[in-house]
């Protein structure tokens, strides 16, 4: 039926509305009417529904536009959108794509019930118009489950079978400190965080360029390492000269040099060549004879003093091998400020298993973070696995930084309620990021307003104080990587990790390995500027594909809190608790960190 513009008017004067342009309204109605597939009456009503939630009084051409716009083809994109997902893969429907049915139909039928007559049976909700207009977009009231739309993004979004079928979940695997007593609960944001990145000589903060380098610049830095840690060994034992390394010498002799291997191959204790330092020896080696060592640990790429016999010029029989020295630790300033106890949570990704793209671990993390609040949540990469079955294979239906992007999102305004604070570490696995090292900071523009003092984007790797207790952050799989490499003897029992541990902290370095990993593509101008320890960190969270541990070494607690998910089964997270404890005189220097827990998720 056709409605005159004396009808309309009428119509419209019923719920106490205006016609300026009456005429022109009963052109435009059908119009509409075709456009959208629905009859005069319905769009008629569903308009006056429009004008009455959004507090209109007259009906004129431009809010007939508004009506358009804001209202029925935004209806209409959600419709196709639908469409075209059910014809895709009817029946993949997960929980997610449900609840955004749900909230369609919840939302049009509150417009619709905004202005409709009260009935004389029970009533359901208010026919007034609410004091408070409904938004768009209520992000902080709605659940993670809400926020990430696995369905949108990937043709088959179906839940892990094995990860939900754990039953081990919330188990405490490994511990250290005295946890007795600890509620391991934080303050959100109810307490004073001071989070400062700790640089040396300054911190990375945004991409460089790469792929430039030249190998004299490679040589350069390398050279300018051994010599850096050969004049602190030089100093802190107390020795008068290095001896270059071919010169020969019926005495004993100490020289200065970094490990190699004289092929291509894994070093092995027959292989092992010292490449003296460009001061003393002018670059050149000389193969090293262990014979002689009864206690050795050591890596392609590590820098050492040696002591032994080179009587031909052409061998070194090693009798003795200098430990490397750590930096001192960090001495908290004014401007640090005071803490009673803070608490720490730190996890790794992927944040989903291997055979679902769903995120189920991530949002699982998140409630954990609602429910204990911790003080600051250092997140640490992948988010979007490179290593990923459907991302390797191509399968998924959006782009790489869209993905990632909705990830960032889920988790910030998954939070928000917390207070915590987010630190986010990239990892060389993220597919969306650029896979060089040191690896900079994520961008995010779409950061909201007020989110931005409470999230902070971190290079790979990175020194951070938190009130004055530092971490050192790597995503890389550093105990892989040096593990994979190192040769030792000991006679007593000697822990690998710990070795690694010790290596790392002695050598000053976020991964003095060399030559590096296959997969690692180093800048070593940018390495030497960021990639050297500022100083020996209060806490070192070095996540790994091996074991979980926490060890206490040189003072320094090393945490692998293992990664979030392994393979299709739930993997684990750690929490850790800090308390600053004051040292009177002479007495010894106590950790901050007091205790730590690595729990499966």
């Amino acid at each position: 039926m056709s409605l005159t513009a004396q009808q309309l008017v009428e119509e419209l004067q019923i719920f106490g509305l205006e016609c300026e342009e009456a005429q022109e309204m009963t052109e435009k109605l059908p119009e509409l009417c075709v456009l959208y597939g629905q009859n005069e009456e319905v769009m008629l009503g569903e308009l006056i529904a429009f004008c009455t939630s959004t507090k209109k009084d007259c009906v004129t051409a431009e809010t007939l536009n508004s009506f358009e716009h804001e209202f029925l083809s935004k209806r209409w994109s959600r419709a196709r959108h639908q469409a075209s997902r059910d014809s895709g893969h009817a029946g993949a429907r997960d929980i997610v794509s449900i609840q955004e049915l749900i909230e369609v139909e919840e939302e049009e039928e509150t417009l619709l019930n905004s202005y409709s007559t009260p009935s004389k049976g029970s009533q359901k909700r208010d026919i007034t118009t609410p004091e408070t207009p409904l938004t768009k977009r209520k992000v902080s009231t709605r659940s993670p489950h809400q926020l990430l739309s696995p369905s949108s993004f990937s043709p088959s979004a179906t839940p892990s079978q094995k990860y939900n079928l754990r039953n081990n979940r919330g188990e405490v695997v490994t511990s250290f400190g005295s946890a007795q007593g600890v509620s391991w609960s934080g303050r959100g944001g109810a307490g004073i965080i001071t989070l400062k990145v700790v640089g040396y000589p300054e911190s990375l903060t945004g991409s460089y360029k790469s792929m430039f380098q030249k190998l004299p610049d490679i040589r350069e830095v390398l050279t300018c390492k051994i010599e850096e840690l050969g004049s602190e060994l030089k100093e802190h034992y107390k020795i008068e000269a290095f001896t270059p390394v071919q010169v020969p010498a019926q005495e004993s002799v100490t020289l200065l040099g970094q490990i190699g291997c004289d092929s291509n191959g894994k070093l092995n204790s027959k292989s092992v060549i010292l490449e003296g330092d460009r001061e003393h020896s002018s670059g050149a080696q000389v193969p090293v004879d262990l014979s002689e060592l009864k206690e050795y640990s050591l890596f392609p790429g590590q820098v050492v003093v040696m002591e032994g016999i080179n009587t031909t010029g052409r061998k070194l029989v090693a009798t003795k091998l200098y430990e490397g020295v750590p930096l001192p630790f960090y001495q908290p300033t004014e401007e640090d400020g005071d803490f009673e106890q803070n608490m720490v949570l730190v996890a790794c990704g992927p944040y989903t298993t291997s055979d679902s793209i769903t995120y189920e671990p991530l949002l699982d993390l998140i409630s954990i973070i609602n429910r204990d609040q911790p003080d600051v949540c250092i997140l640490f990469g992948p988010f979007l696995d490179s290593k990923h079955e459907q991302v390797e294979n191509c399968l998924l239906t959006s782009p790489f930084e869209d993905v990632f992007k909705q990830c960032l999102r889920t988790i910030i305004e998954g939070t928000r309620s917390s207070g915590s604070h987010l630190v986010f570490v990239p990892s060389w696995r993220d597919v969306h990021h650029e896979p060089v090292y040191p690896q900079p900071p994520f961008s995010y523009s779409d950061l909201p307003p007020e989110d931005r003092k409470r999230v902070l984007f971190v290079s790979d790797p990175c020194s951070l104080s938190i009130n004055g207790v530092v971490f050192g952050l790597t995503s890389t799989d550093l105990l892989f990587h040096i593990g994979a490499e190192e040769i030792s003897s000991s006679s007593r029992t000697s822990d690998r990790f710990s070795r690694i541990l010790t290596h790392i902290l002695t050598q000053r370095s976020y991964y003095p390995l060399y030559p590096p990993q296959e997969d690692m593509a180093i800048d070593y101008e940018n390495f030497y500027s960021y990639a050297q320890l500022p100083v020996t960190p209060d806490v070192f969270i070095i996540p790994s594909e091996l074991r979980y541990f926490v060890k206490d070494v040189l003072g320094c607690v090393c945490v692998n809190p293992g990664r979030l998910t392994k393979g299709q089964v739930g993997g684990t997270y750690g929490r850790l608790y800090l308390r600053r404890q004051t040292t009177e005189g002479r007495e010894e220097r106590r950790s901050p960190c007091v205790a730590v827990q690595v729990v499966r998720i």
